[in-house]
């Protein structure tokens, strides 16, 4: 009893201390904040305080995607900051970096793993969404948009303007665009056109001293290191300028499944075979997934293969009779559209959907874990068949998702950007899994672990690669409050190879007390 009592005493005495440090800092913190900005543009608004209230739980949830991370630590998370003012993001970081507490930063709350919006220090939420301006000029096929736009705003401005434009991004249209591009994101147009940091020219980003810095100020390694390398180890991105590319006016895409009974599997297995190698106006992704069989209480795997090909469907038929008849495509099967049509198609909108959803920023998150891979050579059958097997395990929602590389991703150097997952990928690979009810999280999430443990033999090795946009903490992490080197270097040459030693260089030149930090930054190393 004498020892229980003096463990919560001890709890006690640290609670009281922790709050000792952190509320005088944070009351200075506020104040420095309304120091730091103007009356013309008054931050007072902006500020949530981290309390039990209705009111600051929906700006919370607004924009945590992850259920598993949807109660916010009252202990640690101090206030959000939705900014609405380049000054605001300014302010924001000299302030907390002034007071001793840590920052997190927001776009669009698709982090898989939340860092971007939790942590177990002291911290602040810096959120983007309100800098969602985007400037589209169709004479020189650019656009400036800022971070917290979506994707799905992205394409509506992009088809304002013209009806052969387009930008090689992601296929989610809740996307945040300012950790989608600093993370290398990609979308069905990587074969043609690369992914987004390869059409990337300038950028606005606040450093760690509150200085709003364009590619000219911040100079070309900090340029190169935002692209691909993730933007929170280095400051804060405020907006993006980037090329837009021409497509046609009529693209065709299809969608056809194969399930087990159906030979899914030796569809699958050829199609790894082919799809690197098909022309570059084609991508084709092969979805395989748990579904309920024809018979009753049978469940069965369907491979779903998606495809978008940037023109006419009879020469896609022609293709896919030529270089993949097992799929069996009929031309009832492709549907001949427009680009900005389909994003609306990738995105599961029924043909007709007004362009409209894809301005809508739904709450609705759910319970979910990720992981990927990167895969150079074909997996056999016999491999694909301990994938199924491992799948059939779990209670919920699992799918892999296969999609396919060659084209022009062979022919863009890993150095150009820091995104190095480039030549001599067949295919990358996510993982996923979703579940309804919290209890059936550690469950799920040891299922997962199983199923990349089972795929293990067939992937890339030393390093296992992994896709940074797809945040996995199992690969290595630090505590929210240091960055290990040696543990940095774990999770670092998995997502990004040769490119981390530059990368922890140009963190070293311009953050080098490692303000901008998380579990999984880069760490600020001169490397000799």
């Amino acid at each position: 009893m004498k020892e229980a009592l003096s463990v919560l005493c001890l709890v006690l005495l640290v609670s009281v201390l922790e709050a000792a440090v952190t509320k005088p800092k944070f009351g200075d913190f506020i104040e420095c904040l309304r120091y730091r900005t103007s009356p013309e543009n008054p931050i007072t608004d902006s500020i949530s305080i981290a309390d039990n209230t209705t009111t600051f739980l929906s700006s919370y949830l607004s924009y945590t995607k992850n259920k598993r991370y949807s109660s916010p630590n009252f202990k640690k998370l101090l206030a959000i900051v939705a900014a609405k003012h380049v000054s605001h993001v300014q302010a924001t970081v000299v302030c907390a970096k002034t007071n001793g507490i840590q920052l997190r930063i927001r776009s669009g709350g698709h982090d898989l793993e939340g860092l971007s919006y939790r942590s177990s220090v002291p911290f602040v939420i810096l959120d983007m969404f309100n800098l969602r301006t985007i400037n589209v000029d169709v004479s020189s096929k650019k656009a400036w948009v800022q971070a917290g736009a979506t994707l799905g705003e992205l394409y509506v401005k992009i088809n304002e303007a013209s009806q052969t434009l387009a930008f090689p991004a992601g296929v989610c249209p809740t996307v945040g665009v300012g950790g989608h591009i600093s993370g290398g994101g990609y979308g069905n147009l990587m074969r043609k056109f690369g992914i987004t940091v390869d059409h990337v020219i300038d950028a606005q980003l606040i450093d760690v001293n509150g200085k709003l810095l364009n590619r000219a100020t911040m100079g070309e390694d900090l340029f190169w290191a935002i692209r691909g390398g993730g933007g929170a180890s280095f400051g804060v991105i405020l907006s993006w300028k980037i090329n837009l590319v021409e497509v046609p006016k009529i693209l065709t895409v299809f969608k056809v499944n194969k399930t087990l009974e159906q030979g899914g599997t030796d569809v699958l297995y050829k199609w790894q075979l082919v799809a690197t190698k098909f022309p570059d106006d084609l991508f084709m992704r092969a979805w395989p997934q748990i579904v309920n069989g024809t018979k009753r209480g049978k469940r069965t795997i369907a491979v779903v293969f998606y495809a978008q090909f940037l023109g006419p469907a009879e020469k896609l038929m022609a293709i896919m009779n030529q270089r993949l008849p097992e799929l069996g495509l009929k031309r009832e099967d492709c549907h001949e559209m427009s680009w900005f049509n389909t994003t609306l198609f990738w995105a599961d909108y029924p043909v007709g959907t007004p362009k409209s959803v894809l301005l809508d920023r739904p709450t609705n998150p759910g319970f979910f874990k990720s992981k990927s891979d990167y895969v150079k050579t074909p997996i056999p059958k016999e491999g694909l068949e301990k994938l199924w097997e491992t799948m059939f395990k779990f209670n919920n929602i699992v799918w892999m998702q296969f999609n396919a590389y060659g084209g022009v991703m062979d022919r863009i150097p890993a150095t150009a950007t820091a995104f190095p997952h480039r030549k001599g990928n067949m295919f990358k690979v996510q993982y996923s899994t979703t579940w309804l009810d919290a209890n059936a999280t550690e469950t799920s999430l040891s299922m997962m672990k199983e199923l990349y443990e089972v795929a293990e033999p067939y992937v890339s090795s030393n390093p296992r690669e992994a896709f940074f946009n797809y945040r996995d903490i199992d690969i290595g992490s630090n505590p929210s409050s240091e960055t290990d080197v040696d543990e940095a270097k774990i999770y670092g040459y998995k997502y990004f190879l040769g490119n981390l030693k530059r990368l922890m260089q140009v963190k070293a030149k311009y953050d080098p007390e490692n303000f901008f930090k998380n579990e999984q930054s880069i760490p600020p190393v001169r490397v000799m």
